[in-house]
């Protein structure tokens, strides 16, 4: 549904271009925002959409180019200056202090002087009006991924900006939580003539949810359009400049239904689902584990077993174990009960680098928390684990280091300034790949894919699937956890389904119909 449009912008970038020394990120950019309008921004990771948000929020200054409010001429030099003039935005990566509670980082860099009472019930009084119920004492370091982006949404929220910009703002909310949040929002646009710009990698999100979409490839605007009567397959091809294979990607990006009528049947996933998993080798066994939180189980009597040269894709909804069986296989939390084998080998997952040790292998599900350094080289990360093999005495050997960085860099098409780039200057589907290099670099047993896809773009989707079922065809065991449950669907061999820290369901690709997938996120296992 498109809102009313006010003729006049609200905001405008006119020719905006920031360069990186020889990289153009943004180049003679145009944009408009209006009031009562949500506007799409879409492309590949790289493609300058995020660096331009950056600028309108005041975290880059641009090159050339020029801002104008309203009309009017302005600088914004700084967040607090794009504050005081009515912006805001929610990051895709989160900006939040685990120690303080939610309530304290709602109010975190606020100025004012405040009364504790009433910010509380500011901070839950914003949460229920749009729909991001929330314990405002609860400390934040104890949240799931999917409840710490409704903290980032609710500080954003609460400041009322008249210009809202949101960096993938459902990366970790579940589809329910989803669609509440854009039809509040939408209700929120319309009625108080804010105006919104949506990055989002999610074409299904942007056809159901934008009045118009602007797309960049490159860092320039290749399309500016309405969304009404486009297609998901209009708007891959224009993000990537060729026609893509969105059968596989479409799982992530949420846009199955959009795609079916001009693809035909599924693809068969190569190497994965052509032989009983009984009769291939046991890689990875969980026996009744039991993980405490505060004297609270979050994982709880959890059974699973993991054949070699299997995807099996653990489902459900955000913050029912998910995160913790993650760390669990990635050796940050150890058994309050039950065991964990790999190859048949007894693992100690508390201890540090056990779990690697064994041969188990993990992308995290924040690559930016626990996959990588930042500030480090790409070369460094790719050898983070093992920096070792390339040091004597203490002293890296850079020639070495930088050679190796290469070969895994070109066998895995990782995109950049070079091996000595550092980490945060790559986009994030070439961070995604340096973590998956890293990973599969050493030929582990069992790979644990944690949100593999969460943030990337079509392109990227279709590479670390293509990557994911080549794991499997090798005959690595693959731990699929993710909340998209079109990606849960498309590319495991067998699924099981987390509720409250334990296995409620277990179905076959051949059983697991949206119906019956549907009734066991909802905790009715007797049903399924």
């Amino acid at each position: 549904m498109v809102g009313e449009v006010s003729a006049s912008p609200t905001i405008t970038l006119h020719g905006i271009t920031k360069r990186y020394g020889s990289v153009v990120a943004c180049d003679d950019v145009d944009l408009m925002l209006h009031p009562g309008q949500i506007h799409g921004i879409l492309g590949e990771n790289g493609a300058g959409k995020s660096t331009l948000m950056k600028i309108l929020i005041g975290l880059v200054q641009p090159d050339e180019g020029h801002l104008l409010l309203h009309g009017r001429p302005v600088s914004v030099h700084d967040p607090q200056t794009a504050a005081d003039l009515g912006i805001g935005m929610v990051h895709q990566h989160l900006s939040l202090v685990d120690e303080l509670t939610v309530w304290e980082n709602v109010l975190l860099g606020d100025h004012r002087r405040f009364d504790r009472g009433i910010a509380r019930r500011q901070v839950a009084d914003t949460a229920a009006r749009y729909g991001l119920a929330i314990d405002p004492d609860v400390r934040v370091g104890d949240l799931s991924a999917g409840l710490r982006q409704r903290v980032e949404l609710i500080k954003c929220l609460r400041r009322d900006p008249k210009i809202l910009i949101l960096d993938e703002p459902t990366s970790v909310l579940t589809p329910a939580e989803s669609e509440d949040l854009f039809s509040t929002l939408r209700a929120a646009v319309v009625t108080e003539g804010r105006a919104v710009a949506l990055v989002s990698h999610k074409l299904a999100e942007i056809l159901h949810a934008t009045d118009v979409v602007t797309i960049m490839r490159q860092g320039k605007v290749v399309e500016h359009r309405p969304t009404t009567g486009a297609t998901a397959l209009d708007l891959a091809t224009a993000m990537v400049g060729r026609r893509v294979s969105l059968r596989s990607s479409a799982a992530a990006l949420g846009a199955t239904d959009d795609l079916d009528a001009g693809h035909g049947e599924p693809d068969t996933p190569e190497g994965s689902g052509t032989d009983p998993a009984a009769a291939r080798p046991v890689v990875l066994q969980i026996d009744h584990a039991r993980v405490l939180r505060h004297g609270v189980a979050v994982i709880d009597d959890l059974c699973l077993t993991l054949h070699a040269g299997e995807i099996l894709g653990v489902a459900g909804v955000e913050g029912n174990g998910q995160r913790e069986l993650g760390d669990l296989l990635s050796s940050l939390v150890h058994l309050d009960g039950g065991t964990v084998t790999v190859n048949g080998v007894t693992a100690h997952p508390g201890r540090a680098g056990s779990m690697a040790g064994l041969g188990v292998a993990v992308i995290p599900e924040d690559r930016h928390d626990s996959g990588c350094v930042l500030s480090m080289t790409v070369a460094e990360n790719l050898l983070l684990d093992r920096i070792g093999s390339v040091s004597t005495m203490g002293f890296v050997r850079r020639t070495e280091l930088r050679q190796r960085a290469l070969a895994l860099m070109d066998e895995f098409d990782i995109k950049g300034a070079g091996p000595d780039a550092t980490f945060a200057s790559l986009s994030g589907g070439n961070q995604q790949r340096v973590v998956l290099a890293r990973e599969l670099s050493h030929h582990p047993a069992v790979l644990v894919a944690a949100q593999p896809t969460r943030g990337l773009d079509v392109g990227a989707i279709e590479y670390m699937s293509a990557r994911l079922r080549a794991a499997a065809a090798s005959g690595i065991g693959v731990l699929l956890i993710s909340t998209e449950l079109e990606e849960i669907l498309d590319l495991s061999d067998r699924i099981v389904v987390l509720s409250r820290g334990r296995v409620i369901g277990e179905l076959t690709r051949a059983e697991a119909t949206a119906e019956r997938m549907g009734l066991l996120l909802g905790g009715m296992a007797e049903h399924a």
